[in-house]
């Protein structure tokens, strides 16, 4: 039995007790530092811990852990999230996605895990995944499109999600272009697309979705405090993993077959409906320096439309855009 293990043998033992520092290394045989660091581990790892001056630790909470097999009980897909590759850690389940199309996976095959350590967003940003406290996963598809047409799914995939957060529960969720889901003008989501392509043939997408359902405000790094919320701050309650998790799935294997069946012109209403973005300022750095103008809609394939100050309509495909108010 390792450190870790021992103390919360310990904690378990003595429930709602506060353990002093002084006792818990005398009982481990190690000193108070070593004491608090494997403490702060564990919260890592997602336990939860009250710390009292003068009483010491009492133990809240452990992880909350995916049960993929009442999960799979739960599902109402036929093809998405059929095939379910749990992990506890891993670098990115974008990476996991990817190695695994390569070994034959089959479209619908979810990677989810309760941990990345290397978890990626848009433009090579780093994102953040803290142990069982939201939804980060990666899911194989293989639509029959051109090229061309992948950027469509970052928006249909985000439609998705925002429909099944506002099913779910009671939050006004909306979505930035491209690729953000806002609440109160902070970020709660964000989907990566990663496509592969024989001589502009598209093989297979992997969307990379992460969320941020049960984070509490301490669990934002300070650079991301002012700007990232989660579901369960803007709720006041925990929000249902598998719940949300089964929700978004069935949404997103119906609106994948309304695109393949009519194109991207529902998705396209549907997205226009659920967007924070018409109407707002935006502006991008250019070769031709800053460009400034007004978001009224998406174009066919997604791009962003905009509105410049001399009445010019241009189209603008990089994500690289902030956005101002309406």
């Amino acid at each position: 039995m390792n450190i870790n293990e021992q103390l919360i043998r310990l904690f378990i033992e003595s429930p709602d007790v506060f353990l002093s520092g002084e006792e818990l290394s005398q009982k481990m045989n190690c000193s108070r530092t070593a004491v608090w660091k494997h403490i702060e581990r564990l919260r890592m790892e997602g336990y939860v811990f009250e710390a009292v001056s003068r009483k010491g630790y009492r133990f809240i909470s452990k992880p909350d852990k995916l049960d993929i097999e009442q999960l799979t009980a739960k599902l109402q897909t036929t093809i998405v999230g059929r095939s379910i590759l749990y992990y506890d850690e891993v670098e990115s389940t974008n990476t996991v996605a990817h190695s695994l199309v390569l070994e034959g996976a089959a479209e619908g095959t979810l990677v989810i895990a309760e941990h990345q350590t290397s978890g990626r967003g848009r433009m090579g940003r780093k994102w953040y995944s803290p142990k069982g406290k939201g939804l980060w996963m990666s899911l194989v598809l293989k639509p029959r499109i051109p090229l061309q047409l992948a950027p469509q799914l970052t928006l249909l995939v985000a439609v998705a999600l925002c429909r099944s957060i506002r099913k779910l529960t009671a939050i006004d969720a909306g979505i930035k272009w491209p690729n953000d889901l806002l609440v109160d003008g902070k970020k709660i989501s964000g989907i990566l697309l990663e496509s592969s392509a024989d001589e502009e043939k598209l093989q297979h997408v992997i969307a990379g979705v992460g969320i941020s359902v049960n984070l509490d405000p301490d669990d934002f790094p300070e650079e991301i405090k002012d700007v990232a919320t989660s579901l369960s701050i803007q709720a006041g309650s925990k929000i249902d993993r598998a719940e949300l998790l089964c929700q978004f799935l069935l949404e997103l294997e119906g609106l994948y077959e309304l695109y393949q069946e009519q194109g991207f012109a529902p998705i396209k209403m549907l997205w226009e409906a659920l967007n924070v973005s018409i109407g707002c300022t935006v502006r991008q750095q250019s070769n031709k320096g800053l460009i400034e103008g007004i978001a009224e809609g998406i174009d066919d394939h997604g791009a962003l439309v905009v509105r410049l100050a001399d009445g010019t309509l241009t189209k603008w495909y990089s994500s690289n855009v902030e956005f101002g108010s309406r």
